[in-house]
This record gives structure tokens, sequence and C-alpha cells, in this order.
């Protein structure tokens, strides 16, 4: 497997394009479509919030089917809590871009990140999709089109996200290719605001498309915490075309290959999104190791990323571990305070449930990626959590958002 440019576009047969079509006060492009001309086999995974915004409960039916082609976004605007009109519209941008691209508008699944409780401005997204459609039907697009449509989601972000990675499987090139958004209002809870779209082309089953995703969200996606704010729009899809001719069977070893691709997009992914998130100044990776199952593991890494003091104390540059021992004690895992040691890039800061007060600590606080290792002493299973610190600026930029 190696890295490779282009995001969704990547693979074989996919196409992409991103445009202002009037929602953004900004001006900045607003409205995005990814398409490929082959019907795909399609899976989703979305936010396990109550409230869910019209796009997400469309495409919950839409993606059933296992099947799509196209996938449009908006950004400034949830399209969230707008009640009946704002399942019309969203209905409605299915059905325009559907009609543009001549495909059924069952093979059309939708998105929208931005402010909620505001109804879409459907009268001037429509005349964007028709131009998008335009674009991409006639090849009129541009050769960026897969950046054009990742700037065209963006809400809060400061950098575009993309990635596409290929691998050789049987002898022939298969690519996975994607693009996300995300800054804040990140805690997802998936079975991600944040919004992933994954291509390949790849020839899987939707079955197996299915289980692929969910696996990779769940170490990835589903790790990572910026603000402890579940979204009411999260949402990752993939699509897979096929055109690379190599079918992956579910047990074959190409299939792992291919699931450890995806894992791995959806892995860079989540990390682009802590180091982005809103106001952040660092990034930091918990590993929990000791653990009596993964499911503990998981209780603690999430439970210490997610800590607003420990937050708090990585912004200030202080290795306060009782921050972290205290995350330990009431995540609900089992543990045994006497057992319990961390880390600090190396450096220890606890040991047998005892704090070690080091001068190398605040020297490694001062790092831009900070990685902490716990390990609990109770088993052998681990696992993993992003995060990032809390700073003056998340307060500013959440403060005003709608205004």
């Amino acid at each position: 497997m190696k890295r490779i440019k282009g995001g969704v576009t990547a693979p074989k047969g996919f196409y992409a394009a991103g445009m202002f079509s009037g929602i953004k006060r900004s001006h900045k492009k607003d409205l995005a479509i990814i398409f490929s001309p082959a019907v795909c086999t399609a899976a989703g995974t979305f936010t396990a919030n109550k409230v869910k915004a019209a796009p997400v409960l469309v495409d919950q039916q839409q993606v059933k089917s296992g099947r799509a082609q196209a996938i449009v976004a908006n950004a400034g605007n949830a399209n969230c809590c707008t009640g009946a009109k704002g399942l019309q519209n969203a209905w409605a941008m299915i059905k325009a871009t559907a009609k543009g691209l001549h495909i059924s508008p069952k093979h059309v699944l939708v998105c929208s990140t931005g402010v909620i409780g505001v109804q879409l401005p459907i009268a001037k997204v429509k005349p964007g999709i028709a131009e998008l459609c335009r674009q991409l039907v006639k090849g009129e697009h541009s050769a960026k089109g897969g950046t054009d449509a990742a700037d065209a989601i963006m809400t809060t972000d400061v950098v575009r996200k993309e990635i596409a990675v290929e691998l050789n499987l049987k002898g022939r090139i298969v690519r996975v290719g994607a693009m996300a958004k995300g800054a804040g209002m990140i805690s997802p809870r998936m079975h991600a605001t944040m919004l992933a779209f994954i291509t390949t082309d790849a020839k899987i089953s939707a079955q197996l498309l299915r289980r692929t995703l969910s696996d990779a969200v769940e170490d990835t996606f589903n790790s990572t915490v910026i603000d402890n704010d579940m979204s009411t729009n999260d949402t990752v899809l993939v699509l897979a075309n096929g055109m690379s001719k190599v079918k992956i069977g579910p047990k074959s070893g190409e299939y792992h290959k291919f699931a450890a691709a995806l894992k791995y997009v959806c892995d860079q992914l989540a990390q682009m999104m802590v180091a982005d998130g809103e106001g952040a100044t660092k990034v930091v990776v918990v590993e929990v190791a000791g653990a009596k199952n993964t499911t503990d593991a998981k209780k603690i890494a999430k439970a210490i990323v997610s800590s607003d003091l420990f937050k708090c104390m990585v912004f200030g540059g202080d290795p306060n571990f009782g921050r972290m021992l205290a995350a330990i004690g009431y995540s609900g895992a089992f543990v045994k305070p006497e057992r319990i040691a961390i880390d600090i890039e190396g450096v220890p800061l606890v040991r047998k449930g005892i704090g070690i007060f080091s001068r190398q600590a605040p020297r490694m606080m001062r790092r831009k990626q900070i990685r902490f290792k716990i390990n609990l002493g109770v088993g052998r299973a681990k696992a993993k959590a992003y995060g990032c610190d809390m700073t003056f600026d998340y307060v500013r930029i959440n403060s005003k958002y709608r205004t």
C-alpha cells in the first residue's frame, strides 16, 4: 500500500466537483457532488444522536439497497430540526442530482453540514446542483475536482482533508480515496460536525462492504474526540464501483489488505480532524494497554481524551497525571489503581498508581503531538483514542458560530 494523490477521484471511474451555490456568506465553496457513471455498492454509518438531520434520515433509507452512484453534499446549513420542509429539501437535492446526472434517485445519497435550525435555501442550491451535474456529465469539471469537492464541505475547518492510497491485489491496482470535514462537534458514536466520503474501485458485495466499513469506523472515527459533542449530521459513506475488476471476497488474503487500506484511510482522516480541531494547538494520542477487555480499554481512552480538565491540562502544558487517574477511575472500566502505570512520550508519570514528578515531563507537554501510554496491568486488551487540547480560541469560535 502506498499513498497517492487524488482524494475521492483517485479510484478509477470516480469524478467530483465543488462550487459556491449561495449558502455561505463568505462566498466560499459550499456544494459538492461525487459521481460514478457505474452503479456502486454502497454502505454508510450514521450518528447515534436521537436528533438526526433530514439528510441522515433520508440516507438511512437510501443506503439500505446497498446501491448508489452519487453523493451530493452542502456546507453552511445542516438542514436539521427543519421538520417536514427539511425532509422535502433533502429529497429535492436528491431528485435534482439524479435528473442532472441522468441516474435513478434511488442511487443518490445526500449530506448537509452547518448551522442547525435554519431552512436550507433550496432555491439557491438546485441551480448549483444543475451546474455541477452539467460539468460532470460533459466532462467539464476540473482535474482537481476532488479537491474542489473537499473544499466545498468545510465549515469551521481550517484545512481540507483528503487522502488516497493504492495497493496491488492479484497483480492489479486497487485504489481507495477519501475526503472528510470536521473540526468541532466531534464525538462520533456511529454503528461520525463530521462527514467522510470514501470511494474505491474494488469489487465487493454490499454486505461485506458494510461490515468492513463498520469495523474501520469503530477503531478510527469512533475513537476521535474534539469536544465531546455528538453532531446531528455525522455520516460516513463509501462507494465501490468495481472498475478495477478485482473482486474482494470475505476469506481472501486480498480482503485483509483491502480492509487494512480502508482502515488506514479512516485513521488518517480521523487524525486530520483532530489536528484541525477548532482552536486546537496540540494533538493527543492516548494508548491504553493491559485492560481486562477491549471495551474497557476503549472506555478509558475515550474518557481521558473527552475530559475537559485533561484537555485544559494539555493546553497549559501541565503534566497533571491526576487528571488522567480520575478519568480512568470514573470511566466504568475494571481497574486496580495500584497497578496503573502512565507514561508521556516514554517518560514515567505514574507507577503502581503513584505519581512521579519528572523534570522531563513538562518538556514533553510542549510538543505539538503528545502520546500518552497507560498500562492497567489487569489483562491484555488494548485500544487508543485521538484528542486535542481546549483553547481560548475554541470558546471564541463557538460563541459566535451563528453570527
